[in-house]
Formats: C-alpha cells, sequence, structure tokens
C-alpha cells in the first residue's frame, strides 16, 4: 500500500480559509457567527477571527442544515440549540461516510 501523507491540521484558520472551505463569502461566516452563538473565534490584536477546528465543526453543521437541508436560519438556531448532539452525531457519520467514499474512489483509480 502507498505511502500517504497525513493532512496537517492547523490550530487557528482565518476567515478567508473558513470561506474558501465552504465556498462562501466572508461576509456570511460572520453573518452566521452573530447569529449562532456557538460560533466563537478568537481575535488577535489586530481584531483579525481565528477559527478553531472545533468553530469549522459547528460550521459544517450549520452549513449542513442551511444550505444542504434548506432549514432557515432561525430553524438551524433551534435545531442546535435543542438537539446539538444528535446533529454533530448526524454530521460524523456524513464525514465517514465522506471519507469512506473518497478512500474507495481512490483505491478504485489504482485498481
Amino acid at each position: 500500500m502507498p505511502y500517504k501523507e497525513k493532512k496537517v491540521e492547523k490550530l487557528y484558520y482565518t476567515i478567508g480559509e473558513v470561506a474558501a472551505m465552504f465556498e462562501v463569502n466572508t461576509s456570511l461566516i460572520r453573518y452566521w457567527e452573530k447569529e449562532f452563538d456557538i460560533i466563537k473565534p478568537k481575535k488577535n490584536k489586530k481584531g483579525n477571527r481565528l477559527f478553531t477546528q472545533k468553530d469549522i465543526d459547528n460550521f459544517h453543521i450549520i452549513y449542513h442544515l442551511v444550505k444542504e437541508r434548506g432549514m432557515t436560519l432561525k430553524g438551524a438556531s433551534k435545531k442546535m440549540k435543542e438537539n446539538k448532539d444528535g446533529e454533530e452525531h448526524n454530521f460524523e457519520i456524513i464525514k465517514s461516510l465522506e471519507e469512506i467514499k473518497e478512500m474507495l474512489l481512490e483505491v478504485k483509480e489504482v485498481i
């Protein structure tokens, strides 16, 4: 089996990097930060937002609820407050399935 480098995860991501991950504008990231109290970026001395991996995971859940399932921000916020653990679990399952799919596609290319 060929050697595969592990992905290096950063401690903090800039707002531009987060926006690029989700293919959205930085203004949407700032807006979601205001709307969802689970997003709490650190700010450096210049006031630039620095997001942790936990923030990124929360953005994935928000993105899934709003963009993929078509919920309103109010509905997504309510869902996150009522059943955050359930949504995190659902997100983890989806993430695992996507990783398995990616691995299977890589295997298919080798064969």
